[in-house]
């Protein structure tokens, strides 16, 4: 699963942020790209709507206590949190979540652990998400959570 490199899960290396092992980071994530994490994350992870081919990969070291939203979601980590996959959730051997996985298509290895319900969607959003409109400094992650959900994950 890892080592396959398909053209659906290869991004170029200019367009890849890693947070290191060892590091870790409190606060949300807004991203587009591909986001490696090996060290630790304390809130909600969320790709620009507007960039289909995003992903998180989370490596067996990464921990995310906070929800992740990507169109696709590599996990051999831990995540403290739901998940929310337009495209493609993949689950390695050391993959541990413990929250809701709402996915469009996924792939579980032997050892693999959910602690959650699995929200299957047949079919992804065919409409775009916006980035929410700026009213004030502070932007209310579950008003983005909720633009993933309303967008057709949720079934």
């Amino acid at each position: 699963m890892f080592n396959n490199k398909t053209k659906g899960t290869l991004i170029g290396a200019d367009t890849t942020t890693l947070i290191a092992t060892g590091t870790e980071i409190s606060g949300e994530i807004k991203f587009s790209g591909c986001l490696e994490i090996e060290g630790s994350v304390v809130g909600n992870i969320i790709a620009d709507p507007c960039c289909e081919t995003s992903q998180v990969r989370i490596q067996n070291s990464g921990q995310v206590r906070g929800d992740v939203c990507a169109p696709v979601i590599i996990v051999n980590g831990q995540i403290e949190g739901n998940v929310y996959s337009s495209k493609r959730v993949e689950l390695a051997a050391k993959a541990l979540v413990c929250g809701d996985v709402h996915y469009q298509m996924m792939e579980m290895v032997k050892g693999a652990q959910i602690n959650g319900g699995l929200m299957y969607t047949k079919d992804s959003p065919k409409n775009r998400l916006e980035a929410p409109e700026v009213v004030s400094q502070a932007i209310d992650s579950d008003d983005i959570l909720g633009q993933y959900v309303d967008s057709g994950l949720n079934g």
